[in-house]
């Protein structure tokens, strides 16, 4: 039967019919409220950028007491879990085996090169370059420790004092980003994920024919199945953002305002990513994994929640232009670290609406041939 205009009581029947069907489902509540928390809880505690206690080795080659002021200094950092030794060859090995990320030689001569004031480097230092940003750590800390040592002793000139400033994240605290990119990484996979099995599971269950022959739109179909979960999305990114605050510590620069509209419109495409791979397979298995590699995969590499864009290829950062999580991740980042500006807002808003349009021309064009088939 074909539709007959736009029927808000339609509408308004298919959203409640939905909703009861939402709320009867135990896998839609487990994915809207549990799987958020769980997620939260991984990124913050079990993701850092942070480096501390990285365990090295110091060997103390001279007895000299200049000497050992050096090495006490690396042992009394946080950074760094120090173990002493004599001879390097006791911690090579241990460097191999993975158990220790460098060493630091102070060598036999370090008394004579100090008080010659030599050119040449006071100390060695080795690291593991199998894992490179770690060794970039290790280099530059045990540089800055030992710049430190020597800034601090009686006979050193006065050192020139440096005040750094950092805005926004004063703290250097890597969670105070890395916390509001999750809420978008967790806010992509429910969006995905529940859309992309709301018509396959119809199709499964033969109810989409049924659906078919009322005299319900095509538009009025998906309308009714986007709006609950649309909902659900809004209600899962303020609690996101009520654990990111009150549980972690992020500080909350905005306004809740502005987290929902831009929340708002990233839920656009999101939605509409998952409705079109749903209206395009009639299988829930298939959707589901479509749903993580099309969605969660891109949003988790390509949205500059882990590495920066910047430092990408020239070809794939022109490639994330097309990932609406990059612009969701700088917008919440800018809600939660710098407060409401909107000129950086509303690009990133227009951007994931152009994307949600996109998304949902392609749901009526697949959905309206699906249904008019049989």
């Amino acid at each position: 039967m074909s539709a007959i205009g736009f029927s808000p009581r339609r509408l308004g029947a298919l959203v409640y019919k939905e909703s009861l069907q939402v709320i009867r489902d135990p896998s839609a509540i487990l994915v809207t409220f549990a799987l958020p928390t769980v997620l939260m809880f991984v990124f913050a505690f079990a993701l850092s950028l942070d480096q501390t206690h990285v365990p090295i080795g110091v060997v103390l080659e001279s007895d000299a007491q200049e000497a050992q002021s050096l090495a006490a200094a690396f042992a009394g950092t946080r950074y760094f879990d120090v173990t002493p030794a004599r001879d390097r060859r006791e911690v090579a090995p241990q460097v191999v085996a993975g158990k220790l990320r460098g060493y630091v030689v102070i060598p036999q001569d370090f008394d004579s090169r100090l008080k010659e004031g030599s050119r040449g480097a006071l100390v060695q230092i080795i690291t593991d370059g199998s894992q490179p940003n770690t060794a970039s750590f290790v280099g530059a800390y045990a540089q800055g420790v030992v710049a430190t040592w020597l800034n601090g002793r009686e006979d050193a000139p006065p050192p020139v004092a440096l005040t750094p400033r950092f805005w926004f994240n004063p703290e250097i605290n890597s969670r105070h980003f890395l916390i509001p990119g999750a809420i978008a990484i967790v806010m992509t996979l429910i969006g995905t994920l529940l859309t992309a099995l709301v018509v396959s599971r119809e199709w499964e269950r033969g109810t989409m024919e049924a659906m078919m022959s009322t005299p319900a739109s095509v538009f009025e179909i998906l309308l009714g199945k986007l709006l609950p979960y649309f909902v659900l999305g809004l209600i899962a990114t303020t609690g996101c953002a009520l654990l990111a605050t009150h549980a972690f510590g992020v500080p909350m620069r905005g306004s809740y305002f502005a987290l929902l509209v831009s929340s708002s419109c990233f839920l656009i495409p999101a939605l509409g990513q998952g409705l079109f791979i749903s209206s395009s397979s009639r299988s829930q298995l298939v959707a589901s994994q479509q749903a993580a590699m099309t969605g969660f995969l891109p949003a988790f590499v390509l949205s500059g929640f882990l590495f920066e864009i910047s430092s990408m290829p020239g070809w794939l950062q022109v490639v994330t232009y097309a990932i609406p999580a990059r612009y969701y991740v700088a917008s919440l980042q800018t809600v939660f670290l710098t407060g409401d500006v909107w000129s950086l807002f509303v690009p990133n808003m227009l951007a994931m609406l152009a994307s949600g349009f996109v998304f949902f021309g392609l749901v009526a064009r697949v959905s309206g041939k699906s249904m008019d088939v049989d």
